[in-house]
C-alpha cells in the first residue's frame, strides 16, 4: 500500500512543480510584452515620473547626471518597474490559478475579492503619492532651499526616492487587507483592533516618519490616511463578521 502511495504522491508533486513552471511562464511573458512598449517610450516615462520636481523647480532647470551611462540605464529600470506594476494583476491572476484548487470554496470567495481590493488599493496609494503627495513634498525642499543654491538632482538618485516613495505608499495603502486577514484568521479580534487605535495612531505616525522624508508635512499626509484606512478595515471587518454569522445562522447552514 505504502509503495503505490508513494509513485502517486512523486507524481503528483511533478504535475504541481510543471504547472507552476507553466505559470511563472506565462507571467514572465506578460511582463516581457508589456516590458517592450515601456522600454520604448522609457524616455517618456522618466520625463512622466519626473514632473513633480520640474514643475517645483524654477524655470529652465533640469535634472543632471553624473554617471556616462545613467541616461540609459536609468529610464531602461523605470520601464522595467512600470512593467512589472501594470502586469501585477496578471501575475497575481496565475498566481491565484495556481493555488485556488487547493481552496475550499469559502476561502476561494473570500480571496477574491481581497486580491482584487489589494491590486486597487496598491494603484490608489501610487496615484496618491505621485498626485498629491510628491508635489507638496517637492515644493517644500525647493522652498527651504538657502539663497545661492541651486538644488539639482541626479536622475538615478531622484528615480530610486521617487519609485521608493510611491511603493511606500502602495504598500502603506494595504492596510485594511491586512486588518480584515487578521480578523478573517482569528489572529487578532475585531475589538481588539479597536481598543488599540491609539497605538496604531502613534505606530502609524512612527512608519511614515521613517518611509517619507524627514519633514512633518510628508510623515502627516502618509499617517492620516493610513489610520483612516485602518478605521476603514475595522469596519470591513465588522462586515464580514456580520455576514458569516448570517450564513452561520442560516437554516441551511450546517449545525
Amino acid at each position: 500500500m505504502t509503495g503505490e502511495s508513494e509513485p502517486l504522491l512523486e507524481g503528483t508533486l511533478i504535475s504541481h512543480l510543471l504547472e507552476l513552471r507553466t505559470r511563472l511562464m506565462r507571467a514572465f511573458v506578460a511582463v516581457a510584452l508589456v516590458f517592450a512598449p515601456c522600454a520604448y517610450y522609457s524616455n517618456q516615462l522618466f520625463t512622466w515620473l519626473s514632473k513633480p520636481l520640474l514643475l517645483k523647480l524654477p524655470e529652465h532647470a533640469v535634472l543632471i547626471s553624473t554617471s556616462i551611462t545613467a541616461p540609459f540605464t536609468a529610464p531602461l529600470k523605470l520601464a522595467f518597474v512600470v512593467a512589472l506594476v501594470v502586469a501585477m494583476p496578471y501575475v497575481l491572476y496565475e498566481l491565484w490559478a495556481f493555488v485556488a484548487p487547493g481552496l475550499y470554496r469559502h476561502e476561494q470567495s473570500f480571496a477574491v475579492p481581497l486580491l482584487v481590493s489589494s491590486v486597487i488599493l496598491f494603484y490608489t496609494g501610487v496615484a496618491f503619492a505621485y498626485y498629491l503627495v510628491l508635489p507638496l513634498i517637492f515644493g517644500f525642499f525647493v522652498s527651504t532651499t538657502p539663497q545661492g543654491v541651486q538644488l539639482m538632482a541626479d536622475i538615478s538618485t531622484y528615480m530610486e526616492f521617487v519609485l521608493v516613495f510611491l511603493f511606500s505608499f502602495g504598500i502603506a495603502f494595504e492596510v485594511p487587507v491586512a486588518v480584515v486577514l487578521l480578523v478573517a484568521m482569528n489572529l487578532v479580534p475585531v475589538e481588539k483592533l479597536t481598543q488599540i487605535r491609539g497605538y496604531v495612531l502613534i505606530g502609524v505616525f512612527v512608519i511614515a516618519a521613517i518611509l517619507t522624508p524627514p519633514d512633518a508635512i510628508s510623515q502627516t499626509i502618509m499617517a492620516i490616511p493610513m489610520y483612516l484606512l485602518y478605521e476603514g478595515g475595522i469596519l470591513f471587518a465588522r462586515l464580514m463578521l456580520r455576514s458569516r454569522k448570517r450564513n452561520d445562522d442560516s437554516p441551511g447552514s450546517p449545525a
